[in-house]
């Protein structure tokens, strides 16, 4: 008898599981509408509800440096019902900036998939006289407090890349928090601060505009989708590298074929030509993988970012 029932429990779960989703999936974002995250939750939400023939109902939740929606999710049933795309911050850094972060990156969610990963981008207002990485040194050094710099939130990567800079260069600018890069750069543009660091996609009509200048990025090396603008590292800082990545998860707990499920349509999305080539003249470069790929880089990049996190007394209460 029990093994009757083990085995009708067994075949009722693998056949709710294979009629997944069977209703409307909310994807929640940790950052606003208009800004490089949502472009890349829009993008995807749009052809995983076609392809899913299911509704996908983005949810903007930027609150926090995007910690409030990481909690939702990690606090969400394991269904698969409840999405989150989120970034560096709340994902790798949070643990070390947060001294009663709600939850555990690594225990309470669950990874699906790496969206992208990009190398920030230095841009600096036009009005500040500063062709380089070196110029902007010196003029920060001759100004020393009198430069401010926007995030796009605290403990982003776009706050703690600044921070590594100022601590590897030896310089003192003041931090400006945002909520999400569209005020971020708006501020940028109009001088209430004078430079961020931030992914291509809400920079560039700006820099094409003459707003804003780019003169620097965090790649290793010269990035393919961006060849012309120098690497900090080729500034006279070898081994300056700091990438902005995010990617798709979902409440630790969530069973295995639904994240499969997951994994799979948005690894399609990914590689559909019209959508790479739309992402990838954003500055975007889409990665896709598995599961285990994601959780590999969120624990690495945990890893590396502690001991920075810790030298530069980053904190947030």
């Amino acid at each position: 008898m029990r093994l009757t029932l083990a085995i009708i429990a067994s075949l009722a779960t693998a056949t709710s599981y294979a009629q997944y989703p069977s209703g409307a999936i909310r994807f929640v974002v940790s950052a606003p509408a208009g800004s490089s995250l949502d472009v890349i939750a829009r993008t995807i939400g749009d052809r995983l509800r076609n392809r899913l023939a299911q509704p996908v109902v983005v949810d903007n939740r930027p609150a926090a440096g995007g910690t409030v929606a990481a909690d939702i999710v990690a606090k969400s049933p394991p269904d698969g019902y409840t999405m989150l795309i989120s970034f560096n911050g709340p994902l790798a850094f949070g643990p070390y900036l947060y001294p009663n972060l709600p939850y555990d990156p690594l225990k309470d969610l669950a990874p699906v998939i790496v969206t992208s990963s990009q190398p920030n981008v230095l841009a600096v207002t036009a009005a500040l006289p500063v062709t380089s990485v070196k110029t902007l040194i010196e003029h920060a050094k001759a100004h020393p407090g009198k430069l401010n710099y926007a995030s796009v939130g605290n403990g982003s990567s776009s706050q703690l890349t600044m921070e590594f800079l100022k601590a590897t260069a030896g310089v003192d600018i003041v931090h400006v928090p945002f909520n999400g890069s569209p005020p971020a750069v708006t501020a940028t543009v109009q001088g209430d601060t004078q430079m961020l660091f931030a992914v291509m996609q809400p920079l560039q009509p700006q820099i094409q505009a003459g707003r804003l200048r780019a003169i620097a990025l965090t790649s290793a090396k010269r990035f393919p989708l961006l060849p012309a603008i120098p690497t900090i590292a080729e500034a006279g800082y070898p081994g300056f590298e700091a990438l902005a990545w995010n990617g798709i998860l979902v409440a630790a707990g969530t069973p295995r074929p639904v994240i499969q499920r997951l994994n799979s349509e948005i690894n399609a999305i990914l590689r559909d030509s019209t959508v790479k080539s739309a992402l990838n003249a954003q500055g975007f470069d889409l990665i896709g993988g598995t599961p285990e790929d994601f959780a590999k880089l969120i624990r690495s990049e945990s890893e590396k970012w502690a001991p920075v996190i810790r030298k530069t007394g980053a904190r947030i209460d």
